[in-house]
């Protein structure tokens, strides 16, 4: 890839130190219903968001032999940031995002929130899976009300969030509905709205729009950032397509094929909003191929035992 890029900027020093984007987090007044739009104030210069420092994950196969799936990990997350990760099928991304959800433990290494070390899951985390976990026998409503009411709080308030985050995925029509009645598209936006609702500082995305057709995805697209551009949220988002990556991310970190190591990290500099079938999203996104196929002949030839030819190409959605 070449360093004279002018829609990527070289990747961004540690510490962090540069100012969050011009968002806003959403903030709730206790005198009242009313939501207020207070902007960020700023980030500390010396911790991140989410930090992950030397992250290794290795375990033992049916076999008996050590696999290391990751390998020497090291991001670092600014509060309101928007970090995509791509690489090749089983490069350990989606496992990434557990480890940063506390639903398993790294081998070694350690990861920070906050500066506070990650020992489990937590409310201040959230991941939403591509199958989306959604309650068939509640409706919208409560499917969203649900995560609040695990966290104690009051039905008045649980009501009040609920509507205003169903407001802001477009469902609040669709409020005493059941899933079942829903398009994909809506259940992911339930999804959304669930997560969002229990205020998480930090959504983990594991590939939510893989399944859709692509005018929904592109629907998704916009209404993601709109509501990250509303409430400030960090996203972490995990997917196979780079267009994808480069269409949503402030950055975008390429994974290795196993074990997974960052390869690379690509700022976006593209102003926004972005679209697909943006001429700068496409070469933006061509860059970042280049190098990912390196990956994803590796992975052919370790799976298959072959060796590629260098002119195998990958599919214009990736």
């Amino acid at each position: 890839m070449s360093t004279n890029s002018q829609n990527l900027a070289a990747p961004l020093p540690i510490p962090i130190d540069s100012s969050v984007p011009a968002r806003v987090r959403g903030a709730r007044v206790n005198s009242g219903r009313t939501r207020l739009l207070r902007p960020f104030a700023g980030v500390s210069t010396e911790v991140a968001k989410v930090a992950l420092s030397d992250i290794c994950l290795s375990y033992r196969t049916e076999r008996g032999e050590r696999l290391l799936a990751l390998d020497n990990i090291n991001l670092q997350v600014r509060a309101g940031e928007f970090l995509c990760i791509v690489g090749p099928s089983g490069c350990g991304k989606s496992t990434l995002l557990h480890l940063i959800a506390g639903l398993h433990q790294q081998t070694s290494g350690q990861i920070l929130v906050d500066g506070n070390r990650v020992q489990g899951p937590g409310t201040d985390r959230l991941l939403i899976f591509q199958e989306l976990g959604l309650f068939p026998w509640l409706t919208v409503g409560q499917n969203v009300e649900f995560g609040m009411k695990m966290k104690g709080l009051c039905k008045a308030e649980r009501e009040e969030n609920t509507q205003y985050y169903l407001r802001l995925v477009h469902l609040l029509q669709f409020k005493d509905s059941y899933t079942h009645q829903l398009s994909g598209g809506m259940r992911q936006r339930v999804a959304l709205a669930r997560a969002l609702a229990t205020e998480p500082d930090v959504l983990l995305m594991d590939e939510p729009f893989a399944a859709l057709d692509a005018q929904t995805r592109d629907l998704l697209h916009d209404e993601l950032e709109r509501i990250w551009a509303e409430t400030g949220r960090t996203i972490i988002f995990v997917t196979h397509n780079v267009r994808e990556a480069i269409r949503l991310g402030d950055r975008v970190a390429l994974l290795t094929f196993r074990p997974g190591r960052v390869k690379r990290e690509f700022p976006v500099s593209l102003p926004r909003p972005r679209s697909l079938e943006d001429v700068h999203v496409a070469h933006a996104a061509r860059e970042i191929l280049h190098e990912l196929r390196e990956e994803i002949n590796r992975s052919l030839e370790v799976e298959y035992n072959v060796g590629v030819k260098p002119h195998v190409t990958i599919g214009a959605d990736q």
